[in-house]
């Protein structure tokens, strides 16, 4: 019995340490109480938080589904806007799309026609009479008359825009004094200068077809496709829907018009040099040649009777064709 009790004293604190490792891992203590509880708890968090996603996700696809609308509906129209014969109305043109192109067409053939009575074409290269003139057919049946209308719709736009401004401020100045919106809009028509007068003549002859206003601004920017015509259609739609007072956005919105004229005054004067420098490098080559041939004109006319002569005029129009655009573009500055 002596001789055992010392080893009873290890196989119980062995049996012990055993016993407390099993009530660890099958028992619930304290700390697995609330290990579960907080279990659960972030189970029930999980689900409210898979709502909540639910939600989240269901606004995001709201969003997109409306974003995919705005796009499509804004391709749309520049689709619309970019026709011919919107661009002709931007232009003031009353012609239709097929007299432009019939005069497009036949001003195209007789530039043609002269071009290929000429005879001039650059022996260094095959076939270069024929390039040529499809290339001034090509230029005069589809470029040139296009950059015309170019031309004319930005001046028109030019003109619209330094005169809107201060159609806006008559417009505030009239509904203060009492007069409704229509009335100040006849009023802008009547006193205005062209372009603003026939665009709002238009305006005004919708709306009193029976056209809303939103519908006949609409019609407005068709015509022209300014932001300036964009914010004021976007002012008079939330003013209509939501209410407020009408006096105090025209008047927010022709200060932001014209703060942003001045900008843009502002940047034109600063890259005026640049576009002095441009015209001047542009002009150069041309006027260099005029004033060799005034001087000596048999030195300059080797360009105009030799082959190789030709091909240095013809690389040269490239090259200050290339030179022009890219100062061009340099130059011209979107906001």
């Amino acid at each position: 019995m002596a001789a055992i009790m010392p080893l009873l004293l290890p196989a119980g604190i062995i049996f012990l340490i055993l016993v407390l490792i099993v009530m660890l891992l099958g028992g619930e203590g304290p700390s697995s109480k609330r290990m579960k509880a907080a279990a659960g708890a972030d189970a029930g968090g999980g689900k409210r938080l898979s709502r909540a996603d639910g939600a989240t996700a269901n606004r995001r696809k709201q969003v997109q589904d409306n974003l995919k609308n705005l796009s499509a509906d804004q391709r749309a129209s520049r689709r619309r806007l970019a026709t011919t014969g919107a661009r002709l109305g931007q232009a003031g043109l009353s012609i239709g799309p097929l007299t432009f192109w019939i005069g497009s067409l036949a001003f195209g053939g007789v530039l043609t026609i002269l071009v290929f009575i000429s005879g001039f074409e650059v022996t260094l290269i095959p076939f270069s009479r024929y390039l040529i003139v499809a290339g001034v057919a090509v230029i005069g049946m589809f470029g040139l008359p296009r950059w015309i209308v170019d031309n004319l719709i930005s001046g028109r736009q030019k003109k619209f825009t330094a005169q809107f401004t201060d159609a806006l401020e008559v417009m505030v100045r009239g509904i203060r004094s009492g007069l409704l919106l229509g009335e100040c809009l006849q009023i802008v028509a009547r006193e205005s200068q062209e372009p603003l007068r026939s665009e709002f003549l238009g305006l005004t002859d919708n709306m009193s077809m029976g056209a809303t206003v939103d519908t006949a601004i609409g019609r407005l920017y068709t015509r022209m496709p300014l932001p300036e015509v964009n914010f004021f259609q976007i002012v008079l739609a939330i003013q209509a829907r939501g209410g407020g007072n009408l006096t105090e956005a025209l008047a927010n919105l022709a200060g932001v018009l014209r703060a942003r004229r001045l900008m843009k005054e502002k940047i034109k004067a600063l890259s005026s040099e640049a576009i002095a420098s441009a015209s001047i490098i542009g002009c150069l080559p041309p006027g260099v040649m005029i004033l060799v041939y005034m001087s000596t004109p048999k030195y300059i006319t080797l360009l105009f009777t030799t082959a190789l002569g030709n091909l240095y005029l013809v690389i040269g129009a490239v090259t200050m064709s290339c030179g022009i655009f890219v100062m061009k573009k340099m130059v011209s500055f979107k906001f």
